[in-house]
């Protein structure tokens, strides 16, 4: 169905290129002691938003301009977040810059009746699946409220423990496939440093056992905060760690929209006929910071982040829209109009809010009372009046 390059064991693993199958119906790892084990690549739309048609997959115009926009409402978004972080309008926060294309190519391919299982770097993802930007401003100023929201049945809050959502995503395929829902499935997305945890073996392994209908996307961007990949593990793909839990294994190029949306579809389609869990490493980078915490110019490399950035996934997708002749310059300043009027609404709708205790979040580190808890949120008020008097 897709083109693969085949990446064994015993050679060099491509860094960006095609390959003839993805491999998803075929045993995992294809072991030989000549091969060692095989990995299949792949990549659908080059940096230059060249298109192998004889792989592209079969989008409307309506699909394709859907993906284009909430790839450029993430970035937005971001960038504006980033602002309003720098001026201490609200919290901390991780950014998905670069990433766009590993989070939205999934959750097109994705229906409602699917769970979608984050971490914290799939804002485009979340978009698409209608979580409203309002909420996330409120999330990262400290409001948990806001992770979570009307009509986000089948989405898991954002969760900030590295790898813990791999377990839950395992539990809610395995209760699927009791229930006899044979038309869901479950996308967990995950980091490359997550690989790393035992949380994550432990759901694999399980998912494989169970063959659990979940499709783990591990977003490897190359940075564990300053912890580099090669650092992480001495794999010479992700991909390849499917193949201790025997599942079908397979890389693609994370900043082809078009190739996360087919692995991903294909191995959705697989989950619900029972062909139980697979495992994407979506090869992508993190183009600026971990968090806003973080400086990432003291660990990242400036020539990396250069050969990164001519393979960022918004204008590939752009020129390869346009050569289709479904966008213009005229189609995208109406986009970019839009796209800043409705993030302006969401941050206008979460400053015009009135109703927060600032003490709330003392109230959710236990489930009771706590003495020790209440000793702080005394001493946490009383600095807030001293402040407010002496201001």
């Amino acid at each position: 169905m897709h083109r693969s390059e085949t990446y064994t064991g015993t050679g060099e693993c491509p860094a960006s290129k095609p390959a003839d199958s993805i491999g998803l119906d075929s045993p995992p790892g294809g072991l030989s002691e000549d091969q060692g084990f095989r990995i299949s690549h792949l990549q659908v739309l080059d940096e230059f938003g060249q298109v192998d048609e004889q792989w592209e997959p079969d989008l409307s115009s309506e699909d394709l301009t859907r993906l284009y926009r909430a790839m450029v409402l993430a970035r937005a978004v971001d960038d504006r977040m980033l602002k309003l972080q720098r001026q201490g309008r609200i919290g901390t926060f991780p950014l998905s810059v670069g990433q766009e294309a590993a989070a939205c190519g999934p959750a097109l391919a994705m229906t409602a009746k699917d769970w979608f299982v984050g971490s914290f770097r799939e804002l485009g993802g979340r978009l698409m699946r209608g979580e409203p930007i309002e909420n996330l401003l409120l999330y990262y100023n400290g409001y948990e409220e806001g992770n979570g929201f009307p009509g986000g049945d089948r989405m898991l809050p954002i969760s900030v423990i590295i790898g813990a959502q791999t377990l839950h995503a395992v539990g809610i395929a395995h209760a699927m496939k009791l229930r006899g829902e044979n038309d869901s499935a479950v996308v967990c997305f995950l980091g490359d440093g997550a690989t790393s945890q035992g949380d994550f073996h432990e759901a694999m392994n399980f998912a494989s056992v169970w063959q659990a209908p979940v499709v783990f996307i591990c977003m490897n961007n190359q940075w564990a905060i300053s912890v580099p990949r090669e650092k992480q593990t001495h794999s010479r793909t992700l991909a390849q760690k499917a193949i201790a839990y025997d599942m079908p294994g397979v890389q693609v190029d994370g900043n082809d929209a078009l190739a996360t949306y087919s692995a991903t579809k294909e191995a959705l389609d697989r989950a619900r006929a029972g062909g139980g869990p697979t495992f994407i490493e979506a090869v992508t980078y993190r183009m600026m910071m971990h968090t806003t915490a973080d400086d990432p110019s003291r660990y990242q490399p400036a020539e990396q982040l250069e050969v990164w950035k001519k393979r960022d996934p918004l204008p590939r997708f752009r020129d390869y829209l346009t050569a289709k002749g479904i966008w213009s310059d005229e189609r995208e300043a109406e986009l970019e109009a839009e796209t800043k009027q409705r993030i302006e609404d969401a941050v206008k709708a979460f400053e015009s809010r009135t109703d927060f205790r600032p003490d709330a979040p003392f109230d959710h580190v236990f489930g009771t009372t706590h003495l020790g808890v209440e000793e702080q949120r005394a001493e946490f008020l009383g600095n807030l009046r001293k402040e407010s008097s002496d201001a």
